[in-house]
């Protein structure tokens, strides 16, 4: 959790967690409730755009046989490649996560300038050691089975889903870490109103 200085009016708010756990819907419920939300999935897919500095070094790393029909990177079949490998993994994270933290620091840094709550999606704020940027962070989980269901419902075979599940920091080790933890076992009515709380209880925290 970083410190609180008078030069930042706003609050910074790391959502993480499991893959597949509801991250993106409590980011959704932050944002319903007046937050100004990012989502490091999709910087991290900007970064690999055609133009961008990371989709030259991607292409160069990983071959063609990556790249679809418009010349964009297929990411599925990235991700059936890194997710297998993990030297394969750790090679593109080098080269994409040194963007997305450049990106979510400028973005976070300009929202909280303006007084604003900054709320971004960072499913591997722990793995990547990008804890200081946060005021508190917030961690969604959801039971392992479950989550797997979620990802077959994707598209992804059962292997696929537990790669991806092993690819990333058990989310039991997580939820130790964080500020808050929001249980995703239930409804989406009961997810929002898990979100609710936490977001009144920052919202106190903001006003002291």
């Amino acid at each position: 959790m970083k410190s609180n200085s008078g030069a930042i009016r706003g609050l910074a708010i790391g959502i993480t967690g499991g893959i597949a756990c509801g991250k993106s819907e409590v980011a959704r419920a932050f944002s319903a409730l007046g937050a100004e939300t990012a989502d490091a999935d999709v910087l991290a897919h900007e970064a690999i755009r055609p133009g961008e500095p990371a989709y030259d070094r991607v292409v160069a790393r990983f071959g063609r046989e990556i790249v679809g029909p418009g010349g964009e990177v297929d990411r599925r079949r990235l991700g059936e490649v890194v997710f297998q490998r993990p030297a394969e993994r750790a090679a593109l994270e080098a080269i994409i996560h040194p963007e997305v933290i450049k990106a979510l620091k400028q973005w976070v840094n300009e929202v909280t300038a303006r007084g604003a709550y900054a709320a971004a999606t960072v499913p591997l704020l722990y793995e990547v050691n990008l804890v200081n940027l946060w005021d508190s962070v917030v961690c969604v989980r959801a039971p392992v089975e479950l989550v797997i269901r979620r990802l077959r419902a994707r598209g992804l075979t059962e292997e696929m889903a537990k790669a991806r599940i092993a690819a990333q920091m058990p989310v039991e080790e997580k939820a130790k870490k964080a500020d808050y933890v929001i249980e995703n076992s239930g409804s989406l009515q009961e997810l929002s109103e898990q979100a609710r709380s936490v977001w009144n209880d920052l919202l106190r925290k903001g006003a002291q």
